[in-house]
C-alpha cells in the first residue's frame, strides 16, 4: 500500500475520532467508493462531484478508486477501468466500503437500477423503476419485479409505505393484474391515484412531471430515457446536472450497493449519486431486498411471474369476432391491454356481445352497447382483460 494511502486512512480515523467527541455519535461512518474513470467529462469532473459531497455531507466517507489525483479524499490507485472495478468488487465483499458509485458496470439478468430524480411539477422526488440493467428478458414479469425494486429502495430510503404507480405503456394492464393479485394475496402495494380526473395506478405524463406516486414502475428502457430527460433538460442533454444518478442495483439475492452514473453525469449528480449509495446503505437495503422477497414469495410471486410468462408464450390467437348484428357502441371498458385488445373484442364475440375496439385519452378501450355493459364487464373481468370492474358498474 502506498505510503499517501496510509496517511490518508490514518487522517480517516482522526477524523472519525474527532467527530465522535463533537457529535456524541461513535458508530462507524458508512463508506462509499466513487470510480473516477470513464466520464464524457473526464476523471476531474467526478473528482469534483466527489468533494463537493465531502463538503455537503460530513455523515458518511468517500473513497476514490482510479489514477492518482490531487484531493484530500482517501484514494485507492489502480491503472485500467476493469483493474478499477476489479478493485471495487474486492472493497465491497471484504467490508472495506458499504456500497459504490461507478459507470459501464455489467449487472447480472434479474438486477437492475433504481433511479431517483426531481420532477419540475412541484419539485419533488420521484423513484424510477428501473433505468438501467435487466429485471427479466420478459417485458410485464421485468415490470412486476421492478416495482418490488421501487419500494424495496424507497423503503430503505425512509419511505414506509411507499406509493407506486405504473407508466401507462405497452404491458402496464397485465403488471397492474399481476401486482393487484399479489396485494389480495397479503404483500402490500400501495397504489397511488393519477393526478388526472380520472384517477387509477395507471400513470401518463402529467403524473410523472409531478410526482404523483412516490415510485413510478416501467421498463428499464423507458426509465433510462426518462432518467437523461430529467437529468439534463436544463443543459441541452450533454450534461447531467439534476437528481441522483442511475441509482443501486436491485434483485433477489443481490448482496452489493452499486450505484449507477452516467458518462454524462456532471459533478452535481456525482455528489446526489455519492448521498444516494450512502442512505441505501444506512437504510439497509440489502436486508430489505431479502425480507420484501420472501413476504412478496408468500404471496405467491412466483406462480404469479409464472402465469405472465405462460401467457407471453401464448401463440397470439387474433381471433376473428363473431359476426354479430351491428348496433350503436356508447359504452366504454377500460383498463385492456394493447397487446390484448382484439383478444378481448373477439372474447365479447364469444359471448353474443357486440364491441368495437378504440382508443380513449387514458388508452385502450372496448365500446359495447349500454344494455351490454353490464354482461361485457363481466366476461372481460373474467377472462381476465381486466384487473377490477368499473364503479360504475352497479354489480360491483
Amino acid at each position: 500500500m502506498a505510503e499517501n494511502q496510509i496517511k490518508a486512512m490514518i487522517g480517516d480515523v482522526f477524523n472519525e475520532i474527532a467527530d465522535a467527541i463533537l457529535t456524541g455519535d461513535f458508530g462507524k461512518k458508512v463508506r462509499v467508493g466513487l470510480t473516477i474513470l470513464g466520464s464524457e467529462h473526464g476523471t476531474d469532473e467526478l473528482v469534483k462531484g466527489a468533494e463537493l459531497a465531502a463538503k455537503k455531507y460530513g455523515d458518511f466517507k468517500i473513497v476514490l478508486i482510479g489514477p492518482k489525483v490531487e484531493t484530500g479524499l482517501r484514494m485507492v490507485e489502480v491503472g485500467s477501468e476493469a483493474e478499477m472495478h476489479q478493485k471495487m468488487d474486492e472493497l465491497l465483499e471484504n467490508g472495506e466500503l458499504d456500497a459504490a458509485v461507478t459507470m459501464h458496470y455489467n449487472f447480472p439478468i434479474g438486477v437492475s437500477t433504481v433511479g431517483r430524480v426531481i420532477t419540475p411539477g412541484f419539485g419533488k422526488e420521484l423513484v424510477l423503476a428501473t433505468t438501467t440493467g435487466t429485471s427479466s428478458t420478459h417485458r410485464a414479469e421485468g415490470m412486476v419485479k421492478n416495482a418490488l425494486y421501487g419500494i424495496i429502495t424507497a423503503k430503505a430510503l425512509g419511505i414506509k409505505n411507499p406509493t407506486v404507480g405504473i407508466l401507462n405503456l405497452d404491458g402496464a394492464r397485465q403488471v397492474e393484474r399481476a401486482l393487484k393479485e399479489l396485494k389480495q394475496n397479503g404483500y402490500e402495494v400501495n397504489f397511488s391515484e393519477s393526478v388526472r380526473s380520472d384517477g387509477g395506478c395507471i400513470m401518463r405524463g402529467n403524473d410523472l412531471l409531478a410526482a404523483a406516486s412516490d415510485v413510478m414502475v416501467m421498463d428499464t428502457l423507458t426509465g433510462n430515457l426518462l432518467m437523461k430527460v430529467f437529468s439534463a433538460f436544463t443543459t441541452g442533454g450533454s450534461y447531467e446536472s439534476l437528481g441522483y444518478g442511475y441509482g443501486p442495483g436491485v434483485g433477489d439475492g443481490y448482496d452489493k450497493i452499486i450505484c449507477i452514473l452516467s458518462r454524462a453525469s456532471g459533478a452535481p449528480v456525482v455528489c446526489e449519486a455519492l448521498r444516494y449509495a450512502a442512505s441505501c446503505a444506512k437504510g439497509n437495503l440489502k436486508q430489505i431486498a431479502a425480507e420484501e422477497f420472501a413476504k412478496a414469495r408468500k404471496a405467491g410471486l412466483d406462480d404469479i411471474l409464472k402465469a405472465l410468462n405462460a401467457e407471453s408464450k401464448k401463440p397470439a390467437v387474433r381471433a376473428e369476432a363473431k359476426k354479430l348484428e351491428k348496433k350503436p357502441v356508447t359504452k366504454s371498458v377500460a383498463g385492456i391491454d394493447i397487446l390484448e385488445l382484439e383478444n378481448a373484442v373477439a372474447a365479447l364475440g364469444e359471448a353474443e356481445i357486440y364491441s368495437e375496439s378504440g382508443m380513449g385519452c387514458t388508452g385502450p378501450i372496448v365500446l359495447v352497447a349500454d344494455e351490454d355493459y353490464l354482461a361485457a364487464v363481466d366476461v372481460l373481468f373474467n377472462n381476465k382483460y381486466i384487473a377490477e370492474k368499473p364503479l360504475d358498474c352497479n354489480r360491483c
